[in-house]
C-alpha cells in the first residue's frame, strides 16, 4: 500500500515539474492538475454589480423569454402583442389569492391556509404588475425590441393596469381621479 502512495506522489512530482512556470504568466500560480474553486482577487475579472432594478429586470426578462418558449404554439418575440403580456402576467403573477370582504377567509392572517373552494380570486397588487411591466417595457427594447412594437407598451395592457389599480383601490375606500 505504501508503494501505491510513493508511485501517486512521484506521479505528482513529475506532473508538477512538467507544469513549468514559462507556461504561466508570472502573476498566476501553476496549475498543479486541479481546478481551483476560488481565484485570488487579483486573478478575478471586476464585474459591475447590478443594481437592484436591473436584477430585477434581468430576472422578468428571463422569465418573460421561458414563457415564450413554454408557449404553445411556439411565440417568437416579434409576434407577441398586449394579450400575450396579460397572459404572461397571469402565468407568472396570478398566484396570490385575494380575498373579497363577503369570503369567510377575508382578514385571516397569510400564514393560515385557505381552502380551495373559496371562489376569491388569484390575482396580484397593481404596484407589483406595474414594476413588472415597465421594467419588461425597457427589457424589451434594450433586447432589440422596437418601441412602436413594444407589446408592453400596448393598450390592452394600459387599461388592464388602470382597471386592476381602480378596482384594487375601490377596495380599500381610496377613489384614484385623473
Amino acid at each position: 500500500m505504501s508503494a501505491a502512495v510513493a508511485a501517486a506522489a512521484a506521479a505528482a512530482s513529475v506532473s508538477s515539474n512538467t507544469t513549468s512556470s514559462s507556461h504561466h504568466p508570472s502573476n498566476q500560480a501553476p496549475n498543479h492538475g486541479w481546478i481551483p474553486f476560488f481565484q485570488p482577487p487579483a486573478q478575478r475579472a471586476a464585474l459591475p454589480a447590478l443594481s437592484r432594478y436591473e436584477s430585477q429586470k434581468r430576472r422578468d426578462w428571463k422569465a418573460f423569454v421561458e414563457y415564450l418558449k413554454k408557449h404553445r404554439p411556439h411565440l417568437g418575440l416579434s409576434r407577441c402583442t398586449g394579450v400575450h403580456v396579460l397572459e404572461f402576467l397571469d402565468y407568472q403573477f396570478g398566484n396570490t389569492k385575494l380575498h373579497t370582504r363577503n369570503c369567510p377567509f377575508w382578514g385571516n392572517p397569510p400564514d393560515l391556509p385557505s381552502p380551495c373552494s373559496c371562489s376569491c380570486p388569484l390575482d396580484q397588487a397593481w404596484s407589483s404588475l406595474d414594476g413588472v411591466v415597465g421594467r419588461l417595457r425597457v427589457a424589451f427594447e434594450e433586447n432589440g425590441g422596437q418601441p412602436e412594437t413594444n407589446p408592453f407598451s400596448a393598450r390592452v395592457v394600459r387599461l388592464y393596469l388602470t382597471d386592476l389599480r381602480d378596482a384594487q383601490a375601490k377596495a380599500r375606500g381610496i377613489a384614484y381621479t385623473f
